[in-house]
């Protein structure tokens, strides 16, 4: 998720049958499309409602989404499945996870011009296409915290008594996003960072939902989140009491991707979709639901909002494969640190 707004927490059993609308056939559909993403996105205030009426009226097909939490256990997901997956479009994996899903053999190249997508560090993949991105940020309460970090050293070595809710790395692609953040900061003093900043953390929640959740609701003065949380409070909420902390080291960032697997049922549909995915149609959704970058062309301006948010004096990112070569010693080196084994 996300990333990706689950504001709405209180709502779920409106979410519940949200899902169950989304899996209905469209009358007179003959086609279909199956969607693994994540939980948000097919939420009904998230982009999946809109994206499917929006694919719907031109594909005459029915899109069905399967949702997992977040990016990491979709990952998990597809790996159990294998060839047996019933996905055609993967979408919700992002830059950091794609190494590994391309070494479960599922995926096949998309053979679309994606001249129109524009991410920061011009990522390009022949597999994978960016539909939004954003940087991580630590987001929180002005009306409870009045001096927020300003680094992340001053995040990991503030007062243990100003708490913050952040995600696991094991099923969370924010959790993931923190702790390459942090070791491309601290590098191999990384596990000194996490035994100091364990001290502040409250809880290691699942999925970015969780942890939002709990920061909404007054319990965490600090979450980890995205530099563009807080434009949805200003958007929706007509608020600036939530604020994202600029970090003078910067921030790692979250290119979100999507790709059609090999086995997919119909592979020119999965092909349309993906062109409709880096469309004005499909990138004018995005910053209103799922409150992220939009990664190619829009037929209208970004939000107000927008304008009001911090903008990263630098920009981490690791390339696929470091990560994917090491993200489980990584995983093991957080779990002993964090003393969570």
């Amino acid at each position: 998720m996300t990333a990706r707004m689950h504001f709405l927490i209180s709502r779920l059993p409106l979410a519940i049958a949200a899902a169950i609308t989304l899996s209905a056939p469209a009358l007179g559909a003959d086609k279909e499309l199956t969607i693994y993403t994540y939980e948000s996105f097919t939420a009904e205030w998230g982009p999946g409602p809109q994206v499917k009426a929006a694919f719907e009226k031109t594909c005459g097909c029915t899109v069905n989404y399967v949702s997992a939490a977040d990016g990491v256990a979709l990952l998990s997901r597809l790996k159990l499945e294998g060839a047996a997956t019933k996905a055609d479009i993967v979408l919700g994996l992002d830059t950091n996870l794609i190494s590994e899903a391309k070494q479960t053999g599922l995926f096949e190249a998309h053979g679309i011009e994606a001249k129109d997508v524009s991410v920061p560090g011009d990522f390009k993949d022949d597999v994978f296409l960016p539909y939004d991105y954003g940087h991580f940020a630590v987001v929180y309460d002005t009306q409870t915290m009045k001096n927020p970090p300003q680094s992340l050293k001053e995040l990991v070595e503030g007062d243990p008594n100003q708490k913050i809710a952040i995600e696991d790395p094991r099923t969370s692609t924010p959790g993931l996003g923190l702790l390459l953040w942090v070791k491309s900061v601290y590098g191999d003093k990384a596990p000194e960072a996490w035994g100091k900043l364990k001290n502040r953390v409250l809880t290691v929640t699942p999925g970015w939902s969780e942890a939002y959740g709990l920061f909404t609701k007054g319990e965490v003065p600090m979450v980890l989140s995205y530099v563009t949380s807080p434009a949805y409070h200003i958007d929706q909420e007509k608020t600036e009491r939530y604020q994202a902390a600029s970090f003078s080291e910067g921030h790692y960032i979250q290119i979100e991707v999507a790709g059609m697997t090999k086995g997919s049922h119909d592979k020119t549909l999965s092909r349309d979709f993906l062109r409709f995915m880096i469309s004005p149609a499909f990138q004018d959704i995005i910053p209103t639901t799922n409150w992220m970058m939009p990664a190619a062309k829009m037929s209208k301006p970004l939000p107000a909002a927008f304008d009001k948010l911090v903008v990263p004096s630098k920009t981490f990112l690791m390339s696929a494969d470091e990560v994917a070569a090491n993200r489980k010693a990584w995983v093991e080196e957080w779990l002993n640190a964090m003393s969570l084994h």
